[in-house]
């Protein structure tokens, strides 16, 4: 039984959810998102929070149903976070040479290559560089920013004998040493 789905979600000030049918509406400061419900949960707005439960199922789809419920309290809280502050996701580039700039809907990325890297961005996905070495991806929907960021790091994953190549702020690289004679 999921633990996460019985906790409620407050609504904070300035944020609107509302259900029609199977799809979940949030409204707030930075835009509106919606997601669909998966039929065996029951969404409750009651005052400012939300509860969710699971509809009356038989006894063997019991386990998925509450899985269900807690997937579906986790994407709401990611929905309820990305309308009213955004997520964001930090890269950094190591390595001589290695840049970055953000050009309007494009990000140039020089990363070593005989060419330079164009990336277009997808729709509602900013990105920043505030120096030269370091990335921010920001935007309301938690995967596109996840996958972005992603796709960036692929580019030129760090590499573990000199740790060069894009990687996440907060990520730590294992480091291999060198063959020796």
């Amino acid at each position: 039984m999921s633990r996460v789905a019985k906790s409620p979600i407050t609504i904070e000030s300035g944020t609107e959810v509302s259900m029609s049918d199977a799809t979940m509406t949030v409204k707030g400061k930075l835009g509106q998102m919606s997601m669909d419900v998966h039929p065996s949960v029951n969404v409750s707005i009651k005052d400012s929070e939300i509860t969710f439960t699971i509809a009356k199922v038989e006894k063997k789809a019991e386990k998925s149903a509450w899985a269900q419920a807690g997937t579906a309290r986790a994407n709401t809280a990611n929905l309820i976070q990305g309308v009213t502050a955004g997520w964001e996701k930090k890269l950094s580039l190591i390595g001589v040479g290695y840049r970055a700039k953000a050009m309007g809907k494009t990000l140039d990325l020089t990363l070593g290559f005989s060419h330079p890297v164009a990336y277009a961005l997808p729709e509602g996905i900013t990105v920043e560089t505030p120096s030269q070495t370091e990335i921010v991806v920001k935007g309301m929907d938690k995967q596109k920013v996840g996958q972005v960021a992603a796709e960036i790091r692929a580019y030129r994953p760090p590499e573990p004998y000199k740790g060069k190549g894009v990687r996440y702020t907060d990520e730590y690289v294992v480091r291999k040493e060198a063959k020796k004679k």
